[in-house]
């Protein structure tokens, strides 16, 4: 599985010699929804947190509420900003 391989990757990186137990592979169906990678973009949008790299001038609620009047959503949030 890509997964293991990828935390591989970075146990030997790291000089991490410890073995890994994993009991289970994950097993998933189409027929609950959608592959990560094949979600549609209304899916994403939806049922996603998406990260804004928000330029100065704006307030954070400016840009929610411009995200929320752009794709109809009825719920759009901010979590937080680091203000310069």
């Amino acid at each position: 599985m890509i997964f293991y391989d990828f935390i591989y990757k970075i146990d030997t990186f790291c000089g991490y010699n410890n073995s890994w137990n994993i009991k289970k592979e994950s097993q998933t169906s189409e027929k609950y929804g959608f592959f990560p990678d094949k979600r549609p973009l209304d899916e994403l949008i939806k049922n996603s947190i998406i990260n804004i790299d928000k330029p100065p001038g704006p307030t954070s609620h400016e840009v929610a509420f411009w995200i929320k009047k752009m794709f109809n959503l009825s719920k759009v949030g901010h979590g937080g900003t680091l203000e310069p």
